[in-house]
């Protein structure tokens, strides 16, 4: 009985473990460097929108994950502002081999952060006076796929 114990207690303790600790705006900024000018035009505005994730390790098993949105919407030539968050998250992660640990941490995490991101961007964009983004959601594992298919083929041999 004592071994199906000890048996039982080492599964659960090898078995993956995954645990959101904290989220948290690790950095916010909006300028708007034609306001109040910017106001008096008929608003025609079109959006760029760049969205970046990093991650590292921090003591044994947690790690901190950044999901950056950065948004730049001119209006015609002009830029009406500039908007950028950086949300983060602390997890502690166990038990997960490489790929299993690459994936979660390229994908299943920023997936995590973005409506947080999304709401913080919305927020203030509206202080600004202006309309809220409402950013359509994004794919993070279909983006964490692309940029594998990426990295693969540009360490492989190429063929002549």
């Amino acid at each position: 009985m004592t071994d199906q114990q000890n048996t039982a207690a080492t599964e659960e303790e090898n078995a993956p473990q995954f645990s959101l600790q904290r989220i948290y705006v690790r950095d916010l900024s909006f300028e708007a460097p034609k306001s109040p000018a910017i106001f008096r035009q008929q608003w025609e505005p079109s959006v760029a929108l760049d969205l970046n994730t990093r991650q590292k390790a921090l003591e044994t098993d947690f790690h901190e994950v950044v999901l950056t949105l950065s948004v730049t919407v001119k209006n015609g030539e002009e830029v009406a502002f500039i908007a950028e968050v950086q949300q983060a998250g602390i997890f502690l992660i166990k038990n997960l081999d490489e790929g299993s640990m690459s994936h979660t941490l390229g994908a299943f995490c920023p997936n995590i952060l973005f409506p947080y991101a999304r709401e913080a961007l919305d927020s203030l964009v509206t202080r600004g006076s202006f309309p809220a983004l409402m950013l359509a959601p994004v794919n993070f594992d279909a983006l964490y796929a692309q940029e594998l298919q990426r990295i693969q083929q540009e360490g492989a041999p190429t063929v002549q």
